[in-house]
């Protein structure tokens, strides 16, 4: 099971990104060696997360959040798609 997920960092920026291991991403984001993005945005906060099915799945999806304005990602992130 993969997971598409969003960050908010430290700045109020969202990061999207995926994972087949989300504790694991997470804690590696939290200590600044899962990205240079978030590296340099810390402390960052889980605010959205989808399973999908498969890595495939998941990268589709994570394209999709990606080309969403970010008034789109804070409805979604709010529980309003």
């Amino acid at each position: 099971m993969w997971t598409v997920y969003m960050l908010r960092c430290g700045d109020g920026t969202l990061y999207t990104g995926i994972t087949n291991n989300l504790a694991r991403r997470l804690s590696r984001h939290r200590a600044g060696t899962a990205s240079a993005y978030t590296r340099a945005r810390r402390p960052v906060h889980l605010v959205y997360r989808e399973r999908q099915p498969d890595r495939s799945a998941a990268l589709r999806r994570e394209a999709a959040l990606r080309r969403l304005s970010r008034a789109k990602k804070l409805a979604l992130v709010r529980g309003r798609p």
